[in-house]
């Protein structure tokens, strides 16, 4: 609890057996999280037997692939299920390090933000930190790109370290994101949509052989839908088109 505010932390998790327990003792040393939930994405591996014996955490195992997006539709509404007032998302493959969990819950459980994001870019260890040269190159242009369409001043889009209140959580329409990768990128631009600050704080970047990494292919695929997902906040903003993503109220 953090001023008797219930904390969930939500892994979305696919073949995650060899960073799984790290992840979870650091998740739990923190010392205010109140319980996890682990949505194993039908894994090829370990994961779920692992996470089944875990305490103070319930696991849900998808029959099929549903993909990272797919997957983060049942952690959240897994959360506001066991009655969370804040949810962070923490990947279980150890890239974004737990330790960070006291200071996001700090920041919404004190009524500040209903967003806060990890942040690999401030801070300006990225590439020391092992993120790819490309990649960096890549999330500093569509960066530049989303803040300049949607009119916000982020570092960076593309961290999956992120905390939410329940109460935006709750405003979301999630269902009518993508199940892929880019569901991340819809997810937050319509939290600025609906008028939200979003806070970051800066993240130390950890790249390491188990880390999650999607291919290049993917990853141009993954920026041109980000691309695609700001310019129709742009146009749906100035009322030339109107999105699912981004509804305008009546």
């Amino acid at each position: 609890m953090y001023r008797n505010k219930k904390i969930v932390v939500v892994m979305p998790a696919y073949n995650a057996a060899k960073t799984l327990r790290r992840t979870y003792d650091e998740v739990m040393e923190q010392g205010i999280v109140d319980s996890v939930i682990l949505v194993d994405d039908a894994s090829r591996d370990q994961t779920a037997r692992i996470a089944a014996g875990l305490p103070h955490t319930r696991v849900h195992v998808h029959e099929r692939n549903r993909g990272y997006g797919g997957n983060q539709k049942s952690c959240y509404r897994m959360a506001l299920e066991e009655g969370a007032d804040i949810v962070i998302m923490v990947h279980p493959d150890y890239q974004y390090t737990p330790k960070l969990i006291p200071a996001l819950a700090a920041l919404i459980g004190n009524g500040l933000y209903h967003c806060v994001l990890g942040s690999r870019i401030l801070g300006g260890y990225a590439l020391k930190g092992g993120m790819p040269a490309w990649k960096y190159l890549a999330n500093r242009f569509l960066t530049l790109a989303e803040n300049m369409l949607t009119g916000a001043k982020l570092s960076e889009y593309h961290t999956g370290y992120r905390a939410f209140s329940r109460e935006l959580l709750e405003s979301l329409n999630l269902e009518h994101n993508s199940d892929d990768f880019l569901f991340d990128n819809q997810m937050l631009a319509q939290v600025i949509w609906l008028g939200y600050t979003v806070a970051e704080v800066s993240c130390p970047t950890n790249y390491f052989a188990e880390a999650s990494s999607i291919s290049l292919r993917r990853s141009i695929r993954y920026g041109i839908g980000c691309l695609a997902t700001a310019v129709v906040f742009r146009l749906a903003k100035m009322g030339i088109i109107r999105s699912p993503l981004f509804p305008v109220e009546r």
